[in-house]
């Protein structure tokens, strides 16, 4: 948008739509949170954000076309139905991004709409205020700058998402290839090939997700180690160093280095705050086995999929039934992946399902092409 440009009323909409989502994802957020105080703030916050659809509301009434009713995105339903199943710390990371964004998406709006145009006010108060939800929401999880970073529920999700996505996407290419190499009715190979394919893909994402988890500890482990070991040798650099840090972001030099010399008077905290500021490195999200185990099992859940109608039916049609239930399970898949990305259900889905479908396809043009060859 340039910066003259007066916002469309797609570009509104979108606002609204963003808006009403995000007070319908607070109130779900307090529907399922214990915490008598926190289900307050929610609440609260939702009561804020419905501020905000009225503000896109009347502008989009002023310019003949009233929004009507809200109806929840599919990404937004989608996060419901999830949080209501995995608690409050599931859609907690996710309403701080989508905060944070909104505060970078409002002021772009507010730079690039002419100031005469009543967008232009109204994308920096609602930049404000949603700065002042994220923080209110990071002072819940425990105060840090980033406090979405330190939890693990939407970690958990993700990982099983992607593990189940690459089981069912690499297996199904392999079950298409040996149909498309195989000239006999007989299924034999296809379920051999199939079972092999989900235990090696299942043990082989496993190890990896373990290994690199693993890898990644040993490397922040040595990290940290030196760190501390450069505050013992040289605590006043280390001092001086925390002070320059606390100032680029934004603390005047007076107060950054009381705060860096007080802080110097508590080694154990010394290293928590170089820790996370110089390093940028926070608490794990989950162990190395943990990963490993859970990535594992997830591929291997996606891999029986398409293997699954060859153990039950013993005709032609077992093909068929594969090739549809693999299908659907690529547009879930991809639909379920939307939590992460931010992207709508149905376009994340058919991307998933082109993929899907590219690789039968693929796989089994190379099936046949390497059966005729043999």
């Amino acid at each position: 948008m340039s910066t003259t440009e007066i916002p469309t009323p797609d570009v509104l909409r979108h606002h609204w739509q963003d808006e009403a989502d995000a007070a319908y994802l607070y109130r779900v957020l307090a529907a399922v949170e214990p915490d008598a105080k926190k289900r307050d703030v929610y609440r609260r916050l939702a009561e804020v954000e419905d501020r905000h659809v009225m503000i896109w509301k009347d502008l989009l009434t002023k310019g003949g076309m009233p929004p009507g009713e809200h109806t929840p995105s599919g990404t937004t339903r989608l996060r419901a139905m999830a949080g209501r199943v995995f608690g409050p710390n599931f859609l907690l990371p996710m309403l701080l991004r989508e905060e944070a964004r909104e505060v970078k998406g409002y002021l772009a709006l507010h730079r690039s709409t002419p100031k005469e145009n009543e967008a232009h006010d109204a994308a920096f108060l609602l930049a404000r205020e949603s700065a002042d939800h994220a923080t209110a929401l990071s002072n819940i999880s425990g105060g840090s700058d980033e406090p979405w970073h330190r939890k693990n529920a939407g970690e958990l999700i993700r990982n099983i998402v992607y593990g189940f996505n690459d089981g069912l996407t690499a297996n199904f290419g392999l079950v298409a290839g040996v149909i498309g190499a195989t000239a006999t009715d007989s299924f034999q190979p296809v379920i051999v090939a199939g079972v092999a394919g989900l235990i090696a893909d299942a043990l082989s994402m496993g190890a990896s997700g373990y290994l690199a988890a693993k890898s990644e500890q040993e490397v922040y482990a040595h990290e940290i180690e030196m760190e501390k070991d450069e505050i013992a040798l040289m605590p006043e650099v280390e001092r001086d160093e925390l002070a320059l840090l606390y100032e680029a972001k934004g603390i005047d030099p007076i107060h950054a280095n009381e705060f860096a010399t007080q802080i110097m008077d508590h080694p154990a905290r010394m290293l928590d705050e170089h820790v996370r500021e110089e390093l940028k490195i926070g608490e794990p999200e989950m162990s190395p086995l943990n990963q490993g185990w859970i990535t594992g099992f997830a591929t291997g859940v996606g891999a029986i999929i398409p293997v699954a109608p060859f153990l039950l039916i013993h005709t032609a049609t077992a093909a068929w039934v594969s090739l549809a239930v693999s299908m659907f399970a690529h547009f879930a898949v991809g639909a379920a992946r939307a939590m992460f990305t931010g992207r709508g259900v149905i376009r994340s889905g058919m991307d998933m399902f082109v993929v899907g479908l590219g690789v039968a396809v693929v796989g089994y043009l190379i099936g046949d092409w390497v059966g005729n060859l043999l």
